[in-house]
């Protein structure tokens, strides 16, 4: 599955890739969003976390590189064997030179760290990952990227 993402990077372009996958056991019903940029083939990942020391980090909920770009959520959160993970959805592609919609968006999305409103809080209702994947979509409608219907917190607003 890595392979066939790791096809789409182009080195000479900038990228916005919107995924999800389910998040682990019991809310599997829901979906779970990040972002992997792509600048000019430089690959990061950019989503929130509930648990702001998972993984082995410490600080806010915003994770840069907190996994493997491409790599969905344990099915079963207290499995420490990645061997069962959700399969991964791709909800779109925006890509772009220098001075265009992709560069500017990667761009916000490299700040959002500085510039996110709730870093440092995670509510399941939101403020959540959905949360902050609508807020940057929020800033770049023209874009054509959204949410799915069941991303929860997509709409939270204080």
């Amino acid at each position: 599955m890595q392979e066939d993402f790791q096809k789409l990077i182009k080195s000479d372009r900038y990228q916005v890739f919107l995924l999800s996958c389910p998040p682990s056991l019991p809310l599997s019903f829901v979906r779970h969003p990040w972002f992997v940029i792509s600048k000019r083939g430089v690959v990061s990942r950019y989503g929130v976390t509930a648990n702001p020391g998972m993984y082995g980090m410490e600080g806010g909920h915003l994770r840069v590189n907190g996994l493997p770009p491409w790599r969905g959520l344990r099915i079963l959160r207290s499995m420490r064997n990645w061997g069962y993970i959700w399969p991964v959805t791709l909800h779109g592609v925006l890509e772009g030179r220098e001075d265009s919609l992709a560069a500017r968006m990667v761009e916000c999305i490299e700040n959002s760290p500085h510039n996110y409103p709730y870093c440092g809080h995670y509510s399941y209702i939101g403020p959540n990952s959905n949360t902050y994947v609508q807020w940057v979509l929020d800033a770049f409608p023209e874009s054509g990227l959204k949410l799915p219907w069941n991303a929860f917190g997509k709409g939270f607003k204080r």
